[in-house]
């Protein structure tokens, strides 16, 4: 329920209790509500379609449905300038309440799909230091040509992937796999066993990864064997539900320019 019809009808301290629980359920899931993203289409409708479009993409260099901006990574960025304004006044400020300002930002991490899932976005530095440490990623993902290639290149992630992909990626690794990256493993008719991660196939050869990180092509007619995993290669990533938002939003700023 949206709690803002609440605050003229209940008193003040079950108006407060209400946002809190709505607050709680975003940190605890990683993503925004359902009724904060139908608000902010309602909003956003309202006060920002005019300038921005419908689909967010009238203003140059800005694509609000594609989380394509100039200067803003994290939700905190987002709050920032929707609060303060931008462009030297271009983008006036907007007296929003905390509500309102996070159902805003909810449509638009939502990707203007107001059925969608809209994840939180953190701080990208602190993102780039759990992706390095705590979570181990760069044992395995490629990042502006460092690192290995036995997992997929992250390179301009940000690009190919959207924030919610990217937080089940994080999450729930087994549901966002594509089939592509899924691992193989094979034996060939002289008895070598290889596995790895495809990145091409055919109706005659497969061509991939192996687990030394060599680039192998084989043709099927030499294999004894070949069996593509259900199983994802790696587990859930350590992180708690901030931190997963601060990977995030160090993805999304790998677009592939050094």
């Amino acid at each position: 329920m949206y709690c803002r019809a609440l605050k003229t009808i209940l008193p003040g301290l079950l108006f407060l209790a209400c946002y809190s629980s709505a607050q709680a359920q975003e940190l605890g899931d990683h993503r925004y509500t359902s009724e904060a993203i139908q608000a902010g289409l309602r909003i956003y409708t309202q006060e920002c379609a005019l300038c921005h479009g419908p689909q967010g993409d009238l203003v140059d260099g800005v694509n609000l449905r594609l989380g394509q901006f100039r200067n803003v990574q994290s939700d905190d960025d987002l709050r920032a300038v929707v609060s303060g304004g931008a462009a030297e006044g271009r983008m006036p400020a907007f007296d929003f309440d905390a509500e309102e300002l996070a159902a805003v930002i909810a449509y638009i991490r939502a990707g203007f799909d107001p059925e969608g899932v809209a994840v939180r976005v953190g701080d990208a530095s602190r993102g780039k230091t759990l992706f390095e440490g705590k979570g181990n990623c760069t044992d395995c993902h490629r990042v502006g040509g460092v690192g290995p290639r036995t997992a997929p290149d992250l390179s301009d992630i940000g690009l190919r992937r959207t924030p919610a992909n990217l937080q089940l990626n994080l999450v729930d690794p087994q549901a966002a796999l594509l089939p592509i990256n899924r691992p193989v493993r094979l034996v060939t008719i002289n008895e070598e066993v290889i596995t790895g991660r495809r990145l091409n196939e055919d109706t005659y050869s497969v061509q991939l990864i192996d687990s030394n990180g060599q680039l192998r092509s084989l043709q099927k007619a030499d294999l004894a064997s070949y069996a593509i995993s259900e199983l994802p290669s790696k587990s859930p990533a350590p992180f708690d539900a901030d931190e997963v938002a601060d990977v995030v939003a160090y993805l999304l700023t790998l677009r592939g320019v050094q």
